[in-house]
């Protein structure tokens, strides 16, 4: 039996009063180990929620599955599920799609999800729902029925905690608006980084009308609903043979045009039952250098042209720190960190924002002459060394780098 499995026979088992399984309304562990189940690939975390000011059942500052965090930066669990693993599309790398090989297809009821989740939550299992789902026969109906599960635990349960909502490719705006007033977080699945790519993936989805319309809706609607946590998307990576760069390039038009909150990558794994079952599974550094990259560019706010470094002529990350390449293409000279700017000092490896400010306020008290000195400031000594001058004497040279 696993984890979720048991909760469910707990939550099944117990009897909450007006919030626990209605007269009629079974648990089953079951369906809710194999929705639960297909959200394994689904990706999600946060920085704030909408309603942590309020009181009422669930609300994240009184207070498994997955884990979030609010704004206030406290992590909190969720309860993170398909509303049904029927499908219409055929996503050649997902065990919902209609081409795949899956034993059986379940459903849940509005009612009976909303019942659940608050079975969870009176366990003190969540603080939150993480809501996605297949598309069913019609995603249209399969919108309106999550949207309506979301319905019933803020009005009808009075449920203050989080909620991300998955909105389906093709849903209308009236649904988007509707999702949003709801959840603290919505996302779309972009999935690939273009058309021609999701025609390899998914030739079913449509990528302009279906996803990037969809995505264009939340962030017009965003000036007039309250959205804190914001929109967010994920991509696969390697099951189209498609470039890191490509991917970066479509990342900055996220951010930039689309206004995402971010971007998330999951590393292909084929999967038994799947049209692509027999493909290469994709390294999981992949991903890792893809999210360094990210975080490059949305955190750092290093230039385009600057993480452009990192791509080797390919298009594709090395298996190695970006910021390494980064720092090698952007100094001619190991800096000294008593001189130097913020702007300088985050480019050097093993040197984050953080530990950046924190140098400058040390300069205040004195000159910084001994790698320990920054060490004690969070540096990372062993990356950083190479590209700085401390106490007059620099860690590498030039050649030593390799440039």
């Amino acid at each position: 039996m696993t984890a979720l499995e048991k909760i469910a026979r707990l939550a099944a088992a117990s009897s909450f009063d007006s919030a626990g399984p209605a007269p009629g309304l079974a648990i089953d562990p079951a369906k809710v180990e194999a929705l639960g189940r297909g959200t394994k690939y689904d990706l999600c975390t946060s920085s704030a929620a909408k309603r942590e000011s309020e009181g009422g059942l669930g609300s994240a500052l009184r207070g498994g599955l997955c884990h979030t965090f609010t704004g206030s930066g406290r992590c909190v669990s969720l309860f993170k599920t398909l509303y049904t693993n029927d499908c219409s599309h055929d996503c050649g790398y997902c065990p919902n799609a209609s081409v795949s090989s899956r034993k059986k297809t379940f459903s849940y009821a509005p009612e009976e999800l909303a019942r659940i989740t608050l079975a969870f939550y009176k366990e003190n299992r969540i603080e939150g729902l993480f809501l996605s789902s297949g598309m069913g026969r019609d995603e249209g109906e399969t919108m309106e029925e999550m949207i309506e599960t979301v319905r019933l635990l803020r009005a009808a349960h009075h449920f203050r905690g989080y909620v991300h909502l998955k909105i389906l490719p093709g849903s209308s705006k009236e649904h988007v608006r509707e999702a949003m007033e709801l959840a603290d977080r919505v996302s779309v699945n972009l999935e690939a980084p273009s058309s021609a790519r999701m025609a390899e993936l998914c030739p079913s989805k449509e990528y302009e009308n279906d996803i990037l319309a969809r995505q264009r809706y939340v962030r017009d609607l965003s000036r007039e609903v309250s959205l804190p946590a914001g929109q967010t998307t994920q991509m696969v990576v390697g099951a189209a043979g498609e470039t890191d760069r490509e991917i970066f390039d479509r990342i900055l038009l996220e951010y930039d045009v689309l206004k995402l909150k971010r971007v998330y990558f999951s590393a292909f794994t084929p999967l038994a039952g799947t049209a692509f079952e027999d493909r290469k599974k994709a390294p999981a550094w992949r991903e890792h250098r893809l999210y360094q990259v990210d975080w490059l560019y949305r955190v750092y706010k290093l230039a385009e042209g600057e993480i452009s470094a990192a791509f080797d002529d390919d298009g594709f990350l090395r298996n190695s720190d970006p910021k390494v390449a980064i720092a090698r293409a952007s100094f001619e000279e190991p800096i000294d960190p008593n001189g130097a700017s913020f702007a300088e000092l985050i480019r050097v490896p093993g040197i984050g924002p953080k530990s950046a400010r924190r140098i400058l306020l040390r300069r205040k008290n004195g000159r910084i002459e001994r790698m320990r000195d920054l060490v004690k400031l969070g540096v990372a000594a062993r990356r950083a060394e190479p590209f700085l001058k401390v106490g007059g004497k620099a860690g590498t040279t030039l050649d030593r780098w390799g440039v």
